[in-house]
């Protein structure tokens, strides 16, 4: 099994609280988000790493490339246009094998995510699947509406009428691969209208819940990600 990590925007913004650097290289509990990711993925499992980044981030280059994370990792520095360029990135490293897939600024918990693979590894008829949560700090959720039998039906920038928001990590076969090239010829990009998609091609995306997920934005949301992680509330 692999796991692809995309490194998130870097905040440039001087407003107070905002992140300086590049949310990979945030400690949570002692750990560089990076780093908690790659470990959690190796005690469940995952053979491989592909870490997608910015090639302006030296920073996070060098660390990935000078440690020894016990696992394969390899870097990949895509042309950062939009997010489905991101994706030809990885398909070039994939080998037509299914993926899990994660956003580097989401937190959450170890078990949640070990509940995530095993789940995942067991839908046959599913193209994909994402973590969703009712228990989320996103400042942009990503809603998502599910049937009975955790189908996904449709994603909205709207949370009225809506549950469950999109955690940023996934599970996803080779097929995405097709719908990426086709996404970039019709001129898409985002995350969001690429999910949409997948679903209006007739792609089988389910959902799976997680208790919680902190999405780090700005300095306030690293104490939130570490309460998450030591129990507290």
């Amino acid at each position: 099994m692999n796991l692809a990590i995309i490194e998130k925007d870097i905040n440039s913004h001087n407003e107070t609280g905002r992140l300086k650097s590049s949310k990979c290289m945030m400690k949570i509990n002692g750990e560089y988000l990076i780093e908690r990711i790659i470990r959690i993925a190796r005690v469940n499992g995952i053979t491989k790493v592909i870490c997608i980044i910015k090639s302006h981030e030296p920073e996070l280059k060098n660390y990935l490339l000078k440690n020894n994370f016990g696992i394969p990792t390899k870097l990949i520095t895509p042309d950062p246009r939009n997010y489905m360029y991101y994706l030809f990135a990885l398909a070039s490293a994939q080998n037509k094998e299914p993926f899990f897939f994660a956003n580097t600024n989401s937190t959450f918990l170890e078990n949640d995510f070990s509940e995530f693979v095993t789940y995942s590894l067991l839908q046959e008829d599913a193209d994909g699947v994402i973590a969703v949560t009712k228990n989320i700090n996103d400042e942009k959720p990503l809603c998502v509406a599910m049937n009975d039998e955790d189908i996904i039906l449709k994603f909205s920038n709207s949370k009225e009428g809506y549950s469950w928001v999109n955690g940023g990590i996934y599970y996803f076969t080779p097929k995405i691969f097709s719908e990426a090239k086709y996404a970039v010829e019709a001129g898409l990009s985002g995350i969001e209208k690429f999910l949409q998609l997948l679903i209006v091609r007739g792609n089988i995306l389910k959902g799976f819940s997680f208790s919680k997920i902190v999405k780090i934005e700005n300095t306030a949301d690293i104490v939130k990600a570490e309460d998450l992680i030591t129990g507290n509330k």
